[in-house]
């Protein structure tokens, strides 16, 4: 691969017009595409490698979407950062960097080159496979579900500031436990919020959830302590940066996502509760619990 005069990617006797580049990496992946590593690679049919992959998203010279698979991760991480930071990257990869060129884009993808025509999927004279397409989020399920699981991560503060202590008050005024905070927060669901909406201005809702989370919620802290004796595949709990010395952990099951701050509370969400975030208050077991995922998950290298 080659740098072209207008800051492409060449290949072969075509170019590449980066517009995007993702990290597939344990501890980094579009989680839109599988619960773990291993099953977002699976998505693009790649073998899960310990070092994992940068994905570069771009159109060739005919407008057609291609996604072009490289093992060069430090290259990709250093496009990624300088465009977060507002800085022009040419990423131009090697070409013995590359692993594999798949048509079309596994995630959705806002900008397209200039000059050129409309992104498109590449005809089938030039690929004998079947294009990438992003996950299907139009409605509630697992790539919807994760969806949210991301966005409260990402928006930690502006979702923990519409919760109080007395959402997780336990009946009779015990020491709460996960097994308490559950059945507070199935109790008190007209606080919690709504994943397929703005969580800077919607309340949430409340029809009918009195009882309907408690046993998800349950199931979930229970799977969740089974990651501490018997780790799961790789990436299903991941840790990350948080303020103030704290971690934000993520993890993921069979229907379920959870993400928590090793020095807060945890919000569930489930596949069969649709557009609901579930919190679950600290008491005596949570940080213990959340102390032992975050030694056992995954972190950004």
């Amino acid at each position: 691969m080659a740098e072209t005069d207008e800051g492409a990617v060449a290949t072969a006797d075509d170019a590449l017009y980066v517009l995007t580049a993702i990290l597939l990496t344990p501890a980094q992946f579009p989680s839109v595409l599988g619960d773990d590593y291993p099953e977002a690679c699976a998505a693009l049919g790649l073998a899960p490698l310990a070092d994992g992959y940068g994905l570069v998203l771009g159109q060739d010279g005919d407008g057609a979407r291609w996604t072009v698979v490289i093992d060069d991760v430090s290259l990709v991480a250093v496009a990624i950062a300088s465009w977060d930071c507002g800085m022009e990257y040419d990423l131009s990869p090697e070409e013995h960097t590359v692993v594999a060129a798949l048509p079309g884009w596994p995630l959705a993808v806002a900008v397209a080159a200039p000059d050129v025509p409309a992104p498109h999927d590449p005809g089938p004279e030039l690929t004998d496979r079947p294009p990438l397409t992003p996950p299907d989020t139009a409605s509630w399920g697992p790539a919807q579900r994760r969806l949210g699981a991301d966005e409260i991560a990402r928006q930690w503060a502006v979702w923990r500031e519409q919760l109080s202590d007395e959402d997780f008050t336990p009946p009779g005024g015990r020491s709460a436990t996960p097994e308490d905070e559950s059945d507070a927060a199935g109790a008190n669901t007209d606080r919690a919020v709504d994943a397929t909406d703005s969580a800077e201005d919607t309340p949430g809702r409340a029809e009918g959830t009195v009882n309907r989370p408690r046993a998800g919620i349950r199931r979930v802290l229970a799977e969740v302590r089974a990651y501490v004796d018997t780790p799961p595949p790789l990436g299903r709990v991941r840790s990350s940066f948080a303020p103030e010395g704290a971690r934000t952990l993520r993890a993921d099951g069979p229907g379920w996502s959870m993400v928590a701050r090793t020095d807060d509370i945890a919000f569930v969400l489930l596949d069969d509760e649709p557009g609901e975030v579930l919190p679950v208050g600290r008491g005596p077991e949570l940080p213990g619990l959340l102390e032992a995922l975050d030694k056992m998950a995954v972190r950004p290298s």
